[in-house]
């Protein structure tokens, strides 16, 4: 009976240890946020200061506002995911007039991107498994930032039909 036992038991480890997958580094999360940061730099850089104002259509937001709710939610999950001090919590970014020029737009919105990285410098491998509240969700850190970063990234998205609209050619994309 120790006999089978035994490699069944192995197998059992193994089988867990393979579909455990290590939680990604800070370093690697620091690079793909540098990486986004640029990214929509491009986008802020490829859209003329008459641009910033620009709607498709009447009832959805405008590319800044578009900007400034992505630099928002770079906060929200930043200061969740780091358990930092969300330094715009309680503002709404779209709607802060001083943010409505290009250098504005653009500095708040990789000020929050830098809020991002910074906080992710401030921690170690091991605490990205650490669990959080996230609303009424519990949730690891590690998975907070990844939340955060599918947010940016659908809003940048979005924006490549406003820069389309506006007759100009969106950055290309910036997978690496």
């Amino acid at each position: 009976m120790k006999h089978i036992l035994q490699p069944l038991l192995l197998v059992l480890v193994l089988t867990v240890l393979s579909s455990h997958r290590p939680a990604t580094s800070v370093s690697q999360l620091v690079t793909e946020w540098q990486r986004a940061r640029e990214y929509t730099k491009e986008y802020l850089d490829a859209m003329p200061e008459d641009g910033i104002a620009y709607k498709p259509t009447p009832e959805i937001r405008s590319f800044g506002e578009q900007m400034l709710h992505l630099a928002s939610g770079n906060y929200l999950f930043g200061s969740t995911a780091t358990g930092k001090t969300n330094p715009m919590a309680g503002k709404s970014m779209e709607k802060m007039e001083e943010l409505k020029t290009k250098a504005a737009l653009t500095k708040a919105v990789l000020d929050s991107y830098d809020f991002v990285i910074d906080g992710l410098k401030g921690m170690s491998d091991a605490q990205l498994a650490e669990s959080i509240k996230f609303g009424k969700n519990e949730l690891s850190r590690e998975l907070a930032f990844a939340k955060g970063f599918e947010h940016q990234t659908h809003h940048r998205g979005q924006a490549t039909i406003y820069i389309r609209m506006k007759g100009i050619k969106p950055p290309n994309e910036k997978l690496f």
